[in-house]
């Protein structure tokens, strides 16, 4: 089985809280005290495209930067700290920036088609397969 796309990066405090049950870094005022989180991706896959999907609350859609080179897909956000009044008794989601960046085998994805789409939180972005590897329909061979 091959797999089209792989996760490049992680964090070690990301690896550590998945290990430790997800509070590991987690400081008395309900803050991560990693600087950065990273937000969960779900990867399909169907005849004609792949479909990458990350989930990232609290975010605009001006926020992101998805950019695909070499090969390499990466998805990143940066969003400006804003100084709030509010006291948090607990707080998970807070992607203040991080990057994600995945490797795309390039002839099996047609890299001028790509597309990305920002909805309820979500971030959908669209591989579509290269007509080349889509799987065909069987047909019949005549005999001579």
């Amino acid at each position: 089985m091959m797999t089209l796309v792989r996760r490049t990066n992680r964090n070690l405090d990301s690896f550590l809280n998945d290990f430790m049950g997800g509070d590991f870094f987690m400081n008395q005022s309900g803050m991560y005290s990693g600087t950065k989180t990273i937000p969960a991706v779900n990867i399909m896959e169907n005849d004609d495209q792949y479909l990458i999907e990350l989930a990232a609350a609290g975010l605009k859609k001006d926020d992101f930067n998805v950019e695909f080179h070499n090969g390499k897909l990466t998805i990143s956000a940066n969003k400006d700290k804003v100084q709030e009044d509010v006291n948090y008794t607990q707080r998970e989601f807070n992607y203040a920036g991080f990057t994600r960046t995945f490797n795309v085998p390039k002839q099996k994805v047609d890299d001028g088609a790509i597309s990305a789409s920002y909805e309820n939180g979500v971030l959908r972005i669209v591989l579509p397969k290269r007509e080349e590897v889509k799987p065909k329909p069987a047909r019949m061979v005549e005999i001579a």
